[in-house]
């Protein structure tokens, strides 16, 4: 395990960590991006990724601007696709086949790079939205707080070590960027999420022209459910088994 800092296009240094594969290697690296208040050294995360080094795939996790030691401000998904560009970039002096993954708000920054860069193995999407849409539950309600008021900003950065920006930019939607993914798209989402619908789900994968995976997963909730970890580590490898030679 080693750890890295590498520095995006926008001249935020991110700090990450490179976990080559423990058997078999395969040649292949997958680059996580993770959710809204998350980190590379959360638990779920770090799981995850041991788990796909077990699986013979070398693994980047990073911090996203605005979170734990990075540096920047939090967008909520959209300058973090040049995060997401930066990962890649930095994996790719080390193998020179690239999935992204992302999850939740990093997932929206995983598919806003994946519509640009054309030469990635493949992108897989976890608990994605489609819309900009405000879902009727009690943590869409909390994060609407934590994000868009001047309390809720001080708060995440004093207790959760997330610095957000001030302003929403209001970027094209997911579903609107879709069509400009040309590598390989899996689409997994929890069918017991109560944060975004899976109704979401199905309308990232309809958007969709390249080849195009959806799994919805019974009992997994919001992203790094351990339900839905089995799903996720299929769709990566679907992705590398239907990705151009």
């Amino acid at each position: 395990m080693q750890g890295l800092q590498f520095v995006t296009r926008d001249g935020f240094t991110l700090q990450g960590r490179w976990m080559p594969a423990t058997s078999d290697p395969r040649g292949t690296a997958v680059v996580i991006a993770h959710g809204f208040t998350a980190s590379k050294d959360d638990p779920e995360v770090e799981e995850f990724a041991r788990g796909l080094a077990d699986a013979g795939h070398d693994v980047l996790t990073y911090d996203s601007r605005g979170h734990n030691d990075s540096e920047g401000l939090c967008t909520l998904g959209d300058s973090e696709q040049f995060d997401v560009e930066a990962a890649v970039r930095e994996a790719r002096l080390r193998s020179g086949t690239v999935v992204v993954f992302g999850a939740s708000m990093g997932a929206i920054a995983a598919l806003r790079y994946a519509a640009t860069d054309h030469g990635l193995a493949g992108a897989v999407s976890l608990s994605s939205p489609a819309r900009w849409r405000i879902p009727r539950s009690a943590s869409a309600v909390l994060a609407i707080l934590m994000t868009r008021t001047r309390l809720g900003r001080y708060l995440a950065a004093r207790f959760l070590r997330v610095r957000i920006h001030p302003q929403w930019t209001n970027p094209p939607p997911p579903e609107a960027l879709v069509s400009n993914i040309r590598v390989p798209l899996a689409v997994v989402h929890g069918q017991s999420d109560s944060f975004i619908h899976t109704g979401e789900a199905r309308r990232l994968a309809l958007a969709a022209v390249g080849p195009t995976r959806l799994e919805l997963v019974p009992r997994m909730g919001h992203a790094f459910d351990r339900t839905g970890i089995p799903s996720i580590r299929r769709a990566i490898d679907w992705a590398l088994a239907t990705a151009p030679a």
